[in-house]
């Protein structure tokens, strides 16, 4: 696994790292970063997406072209290895940090810290992978003006929207650069702060703000038991909708809810053994009840995800668990090797390195599938005080602040596993990074909607196929 961020030999002094950040200018100047060129051998998008597809259940793989073909911003979503291949072909910094890997705006929202406190914070790690820092901001940044086309903001309006969130990831990374080691380790972005950064908007993002978190914290346990589970014979059960809930019974096929109970209590076992002793004695306390196959996401359609549901002291003290295959990052053929031995670990160690508080049934496990092939999962709860912002309905002011809120909590992601003093030292003070970033926001958002056009003729054609889902 990889380590950051220093070699073996002296302490450098913080003067010392500044200058290795302004030095990296030489190899990719910040005006350098608005450098789009995708060149006559770029891969073929729809290609890049089709071989993704080949690992995925077979079934599922036309409800996520679908999902993908409702406007360029739900493609971006879904095209993080075309993003990658693109990021992977071009110039880059030597500054590595922990990845997101897929660090586009929906990927941030709001859970439930250990301590039962709301925040915000990145939420998504299938892709996360070590890289140079400025991959994520990238991704952030081009996912702003994608979204900013999608609701039709002006080319102005948009370059203000992916501005906030550069520079927000600019100065916060300037101060985190003045923090102690473990200061920086205890940060953390509360629902206060979001508040905060809302107030700037006046009355009505802060009204809309509060009804997000208000709405974060009435979904729990309880609230997914009411809606996924009924009862059969007497027994609860997880309600099946396919071809997006499908009960492991149903997969198995005859004599499923025996192989079931086997299979359930082998993937538990495995699972447990991820987690820490008195977490162990924790899942213990709980029984299984019941499996499920579930479709989520975008990008993610396609690749296994089951929903456990277990039961404590009585039926009213759910837990629900989410098992999410995790196959390898979309950015691994494009930096330096990084050896997890097991791709939900590199999901679960990326996770915990990045975010201020993880989920404490945070976990990873590799099973045998009912075709024999092994596969790895990490595993963490399904719902605790989960709550996504829509950013579909924003207006740009609306916009521009919670990209504010996201490039605030990427630059503390970052510096978690990278070297803040190095990046502030690359980013300077000045605007640069920001004004590059903003045009190769622009420029990619133009290359995505080409992108989803050749995809929209890949559907019409034939050679992708579709499923409403």
């Amino acid at each position: 696994m990889t380590t950051f961020p220093f070699a073996p030999g002296p302490a450098p002094t913080p003067a010392d790292r500044a200058e290795r950040g302004k030095q990296a200018r030489a190899g990719l100047p910040r005006s350098g970063q608005a450098r789009f060129d995708p060149g006559p051998d770029r891969p073929d998008p729809v290609e890049v997406l089709l071989a993704q597809a080949a690992s995925r259940v077979p079934e599922l793989v036309p409800i996520r072209h679908g999902r993908m073909l409702k406007s360029p911003f739900s493609f971006y979503r879904g095209a993080a290895a075309v993003m990658a291949a693109d990021l992977g072909r071009a110039p880059r910094t030597d500054l590595t940090v922990q990845l997101c890997g897929d660090a586009h705006v929906m990927n941030f929202g709001l859970f439930a810290s250990p301590e039962r406190s709301l925040v915000f914070d990145v939420n998504d790690f299938d892709e996360t992978y070590p890289g140079p820092f400025e991959w994520d901001v990238k991704r952030l940044a081009a996912s702003l003006a994608v979204a900013g086309r999608d609701s039709g903001f002006t080319p102005q309006d948009r370059a203000a929207v992916v501005a906030e969130a550069v520079s927000a990831y600019r100065r916060r990374m300037r101060r985190l650069a003045e923090m102690r080691v473990l200061d920086i380790w205890y940060a953390q972005d509360d629902s206060e702060e979001l508040r905060l950064i809302a107030a700037q908007g006046g009355d009505r993002v802060l009204r809309r703000t509060d009804r997000t978190l208000a709405k974060a914290r009435s979904r729990d346990h309880l609230q997914a038991l009411a809606k996924l589970t009924h009862r059969v014979g007497g027994e609860l059960r997880i309600a099946p909708a396919p071809p997006l809930i499908v009960p492991l019974s149903q997969v198995l096929g005859e004599g499923g809810r025996t192989d079931q109970d086997t299979v359930v209590r082998g993937l538990i076992e495995a699972y447990a053994q991820s987690l820490a002793p008195e977490r162990r004695v924790l899942l213990a306390r709980y029984r299984p009840v019941d499996v499920a196959r579930k479709v989520v996401g975008v990008g993610s359609v396609g690749t296994r995800c089951w929903i456990v549901l277990l039961t404590g002291r009585d039926e009213d003290d759910p837990l629900l668990l989410q098992a999410k295959e995790a196959q390898e990052s979309v950015l691994a053929p494009y930096t330096a090797p990084a050896d997890y031995g097991s791709q939900g670990l590199r999901v679960v160690a990326g996770q915990r390195l990045m975010q201020a508080a993880s989920d404490i049934f945070l976990g990873w496990m590799r099973v045998t599938g009912v075709d024999g092939r092994e596969r790895d999962f990490y595993v963490r709860q399904l719902l605790d005080w989960k709550g996504s912002i829509r950013v579909e309905t924003m207006r740009p002011e609306g916009l521009s602040l919670f990209a504010r809120a996201c490039g605030f909590s990427l630059a503390r992601g970052h510096a978690r596993s990278g070297d803040p003093i190095a990046i502030a030292g690359y980013l300077g003070i000045s605007d640069a990074f920001d004004r590059a970033v903003a045009a190769y926001a622009e420029a990619y958002a133009e290359q995505n909607l080409r992108d989803y056009d050749a995809f929209l003729e890949a559907a019409r054609t034939g050679r992708v196929a579709t499923a409403e889902g």
